[in-house]
């Protein structure tokens, strides 16, 4: 899988899937909806299928001396890759925010979203979204990917609005803690974020193989 995932790498990624990686940092932006930047990181993701499928590099690696599943596993190998590079900025962007900036008046004065545990679990919430709805359903015809992308982007922009609004709900004022204010929970909102992105990649794999089995390509 090592090979596969460096050929995804180095043959057919766009490179803005790797420039928009620094989209992460923007757990970093005060008054803006942070939680943008894994949208960004997988709106470059997104680049990559289509510039794969111009390249027709699906046809291209079913014709080489692995298992179509690989194809697909690939695929998925070289999602995570990206997406975990993105997690790891907002995870630094998120500790310097609740200890050297956690009493910061820009960020105290913050209307929208802080960086905090929770915020990242919603990321590895939106980060499996984007991986059970566009990456599995790519694989349905592994052509068309309108649709399956269209469809993350309501859902996406959705789970975003609502985590942005549940702070400002009477007793959920603890999701938007400062610094280490109810790290206990934030630490499990943060777990269960982590599970969820799990389960729904390695689901949305699972599937997305099956499905490609039955490509006649």
């Amino acid at each position: 899988m090592r090979n596969i995932l460096l050929k995804e790498i180095k043959l057919s990624a766009s490179p803005l899937s790797f420039i928009f990686i620094v989209f992460g940092l923007m757990f970093f932006l005060p008054g803006y909806p942070i939680l943008c930047g894994a949208f960004f990181v997988t709106l470059g993701i997104f680049y990559s299928f289509q510039s794969a499928r111009e390249a027709n590099d699906i046809v291209f690696s079913a014709l080489l001396p692995i298992a179509k599943r690989d194809v697909v596993r690939g695929k998925f190998l070289f999602v995570c890759f990206i997406e975990c590079c993105a997690l790891i900025l907002m995870a630094a962007s998120m500790i310097v925010r609740m200890t050297a900036l956690a009493e910061s008046d820009i960020y105290r004065t913050n209307a929208l979203m802080n960086a905090n545990p929770f915020a990242l679990g919603v990321a590895f919430l939106l980060f499996g979204l984007f991986n059970l709805i566009f990456v599995g359903g790519f694989f349905k015809t592994a052509y068309r990917f309108a649709r399956p992308f269209v469809t993350y982007l309501i859902v996406g922009f959705l789970v975003i609005a609502a985590a942005e609004a549940l702070h400002h709900f009477p007793g959920l004022d603890c999701l938007n803690a400062f610094g280490t204010d109810r790290l206990g929970l934030q630490i499990l909102l943060l777990a269960a974020g982590g599970a969820l992105y799990l389960c729904m990649t390695v689901l949305a794999c699972r599937k997305a193989c099956r499905d490609f089995e039955k490509i006649d390509l």
